[in-house]
């Protein structure tokens, strides 16, 4: 009857090679089901290649948290140059999140997100060169990385709002932001194993490496929308088209229709806040742990993957439970509200206790309960961008 309905064919027209897959309806055994792999939704291919994206995005970031106290020895930098390091970052990071948004709607998300990945993997690649050369290099290779990494949020903005539906935007949105906590920690696991090993330059060279692996399989799997997947069955473009805000590209972009609305301002001293706190712990994080808690490289590396491994856990936590809430009636705008008031007044808690604790256990206990909590923001601010302006959520 399906087959009826969708194309306006009787049975018996089905070609004969399609007959293998129909079957035989009074014969059960005769169906013939697809593979496993062909029956994962595209649409969970392109958020798992988006997860891997951003788990690269922070385990490429957050090796200079660790090779810094090697390489500060090595070169004889001063407690503020190290600060100037690791703040160059930044400087490149800030350039790109609007363009990124802009030339996401312009290129598609697969082009610049690919681009992203490419750019900040060569970065890291050629950081140990310019640190050989001097400081004034190392500062531009690590601002030219973050021109790589600034468009990355944009650009996964852009995709998966043509990808995803409501009904499953706070869990896939999470999910991928757990990626960045997980390359926090497989950043910080690996990293002191490396250098004890083969030096600190190996950080760079190994992780930087793995982008060439990601870029590969994002150009084979990848599309910016379901419109331009030749693998998207037909039923899963009904569902996807039904619970998104499908959009055209954008030609021109109303910048002062958006940043007249009061909510478009919440967002960005939102994310003031919350960035302020985040990329504090993820740059110094572990200069704490080894100068203030007196715990050596390995023991820094490994107690800071504490917090990051919880915030992950909690981010895909928080994301069912906000699509859960939706799902019974609570209002999105609610549903952002509870996430994100969890996300924002659990670490100012934790974070007041841990100037208060005396011991290293309780610091590192702090730490973690402040990062769990804090991933409820990807349930809150994180997903707003594609609640109150859908057809601009990258340049959001």
């Amino acid at each position: 009857a399906e087959q009826y309905e969708m194309t306006g064919a009787p049975m018996g027209d089905v070609p004969a090679e399609a007959a293998v897959l129909v079957g035989d309806a009074n014969n059960p055994e005769a169906v013939s089901s697809p593979a496993w792999w062909q029956q994962f939704p595209k649409r969970m291919t392109i958020v798992v290649l988006c997860f891997f994206s951003f788990l690269l995005c922070n385990m490429d970031r957050v090796n200079m948290s660790i090779a810094i106290l090697p390489m500060s020895a090595e070169f004889g930098w001063s407690p503020a140059t190290v600060g100037l390091i690791q703040s160059s970052f930044f400087w490149g990071y800030l350039l790109t999140q609007i363009l990124g948004g802009i030339w996401a709607d312009r290129f598609g998300g697969k082009v610049v997100l690919g681009f992203g990945v490419v750019w900040w993997s060569i970065a890291t690649i050629l950081t140990p060169f310019a640190a050989k050369l001097g400081l004034p290099f190392l500062l531009v290779v690590r601002a030219f990385m973050g021109i790589g990494e600034g468009v990355a949020m944009p650009a996964m903005n852009n995709i998966l709002s043509k990808w995803i539906p409501v009904s499953e935007r706070s869990r896939s949105l999470a999910l991928v932001y757990s990626g960045m906590y997980l390359g926090s920690v497989t950043g910080l696991a690996f990293s002191p194993f490396l250098i004890s090993k083969f030096g600190w330059p190996s950080v760079f060279y190994g992780f930087g490496s793995l982008g060439s692996i990601w870029f590969t399989l994002w150009q084979l799997k990848a599309r910016s929308s379901p419109n331009e997947d030749p693998e998207v069955t037909e039923d899963e473009k009904r569902h996807i088209l039904g619970g998104s805000t499908m959009k055209e590209p954008v030609s021109s972009i109303p910048w002062k229709l958006i940043l007249s609305k009061p909510a478009v301002w919440a967002l960005i001293v939102s994310h003031f806040c919350h960035n302020w706190g985040t990329f504090i712990l993820l740059t110094w994080m572990p200069t704490y742990y080894n100068q203030v808690l007196k715990f050596n490289l390995t023991e820094s590396g490994l107690l800071c993957v504490l917090p990051w491994l919880t915030m992950a856990v909690f981010a895909n936590v928080g994301g069912w439970i906000a699509d859960t809430l939706v799902a019974r009636g609570v209002s999105i705008t609610n549903v952002r509200k509870i996430m994100q008031s969890i996300g924002f007044l659990g670490p100012a808690l934790f974070l007041t206790l841990l100037s208060k604790v005396r011991t290293p256990a309780m610091a590192v206990l702090c730490m973690a309960c402040s990062q769990g909590s804090d991933a409820f923001s990807q349930s809150g601010l994180y997903s707003n961008h594609q609640d109150i302006g859908p057809r601009y959520a990258d340049i959001v």
